[in-house]
Order: C-alpha cells, then structure tokens, then sequence
C-alpha cells in the first residue's frame, strides 16, 4: 500500500471526500456503491463489484454472462458445459 499524502478530515456526520483525482483515477462516479473493508486499524474502500461467479465453474469475472434478471451466472467455460449437458438430455441421455 503506498501513500497519496491526501488527507482528509471526518466531518460530524462522519464523512471523508475522496479527492477527483482519485475517483477518476479508479473510475468511481457519483452514486456508485463502495463496499468497506476492516484490515487490523486499517480501513479499506473498495468500489463494489456484484458477484459474477459461474454457477457451473465458480469462476468469477466481470465477463461472464449474466441471465434471467440475474439468477443465472455464467462463464464461457460453464455456458459451453451447461449447453453440452442440455444437448445430452435432449437427445435421451442423462
């Protein structure tokens, strides 16, 4: 972790900008979830990234497909696994 000798003061509702720098640097818009981490006496921002994991393979990515209004994650690897698994059905196998 390296320092970007910003600081900030909290103020009484507990609030800290974050500097326009930073947020563009790590494409953070306004509105955007932050999702908040505790590290020892550390506090971690983190732009918050839904979870994309495969129900197939578990493999988790932002390129994965995302179907069904969210109820079904898939990678490549686990739509190709899941279309053979069809195919076979179809045809009468199990």
């Amino acid at each position: 972790m390296r320092s970007t000798g910003i600081v900030r003061k909290v103020d009484e509702l507990g609030r800290v900008v974050m500097p326009a720098e930073l947020r563009k640097k790590l494409q953070i818009n306004e509105g955007d979830p932050m999702e908040v981490y505790i590290d020892g006496d550390k506090i971690i921002l983190k732009k918050y990234q839904p979870n994309m994991e495969c129900i197939v393979t578990g493999e988790v990515s932002q390129d994965n497909l995302v179907l069904q209004e969210r109820k079904i994650i898939l990678s490549a690897e686990g739509a190709e696994i899941l279309m053979a698994e069809i195919e076979k059905v179809a045809k009468g196998g199990s």
